[in-house]
């Protein structure tokens, strides 16, 4: 995969979506072998993300390459909240502020997606509004993950090829995976029924 600037996200817009500082990162990424506590962890975030929001917080998912036992991963926990409309903000954002989380990204451009970090565990806590077809597509793309050996596999070596590249930010290294994501995406909307009914029939836990 080259590394080709135009496919980045550019300073300006990281600058313009961040809240706070932003600093460059400007080194390779690190990558661990899976922590089975990380299950643990999310179930003890979730639990006190519903506990302040109550039934504001309509859904809660672990998601991202921590909630795939086998993948090699940033050990940052990424979590999906669902809330009724994520721009509105005073609906949801005083609360888990007042709770120790950090409200880092805003980007009304993108689903309304928000991003908050923890109050003392390492995680990205991602904001949609019900309804948004991104919220299906993370689920969808960490079941085939954790359904499909080989395109585990395979994603998981583009993740450590790209990982030892320098990166002036973590999200050009995230850009840098979008050819991949697609590619694996495509094959799990080809076989979404397959892979649910294999997933009922072996009564997988869903995190």
């Amino acid at each position: 995969m080259s590394n080709n600037n135009s496919m980045f996200t550019t300073d300006e817009e990281l600058y313009k979506n961040t809240v706070g500082e932003l600093k460059p990162h400007n080194a390779p990424i690190t990558l661990v072998e899976y922590d089975p506590s990380w299950p643990e962890l999310f179930e003890r975030e979730a639990n006190r993300i519903y506990s302040v929001l109550g039934s504001k917080a309509l859904q809660i998912e672990h998601v991202g390459s921590t909630s795939v036992p086998g993948l090699c991963v940033k050990p940052i926990i990424d979590m999906l909240l669902v809330v009724e409309d994520s721009a509105d903000e005073l609906s949801y954002v005083p609360a888990l502020e007042a709770a120790g989380y950090t409200l880092r990204i805003r980007e009304p451009e993108w689903f309304e997606h928000r991003l908050f970090k923890g109050p003392d565990t390492d995680i990205n806590l991602h904001v949609f509004s019900s309804g948004t077809s991104e919220i299906d597509r993370m689920l969808r793309f960490r079941d085939w993950l954790r359904f499909n050996e080989s395109d585990r596999h395979k994603y998981g070596q583009v993740k450590q090829d790209l990982a030892k590249n320098k990166w002036r930010h973590v999200q050009h290294y995230a850009d840098a995976k979008t050819s991949i994501v697609q590619e694996i995406m495509e094959r799990a909307n080809a076989n979404i029924c397959g892979m649910r009914s294999v997933l009922n029939e072996k009564s997988i836990t869903i995190y």
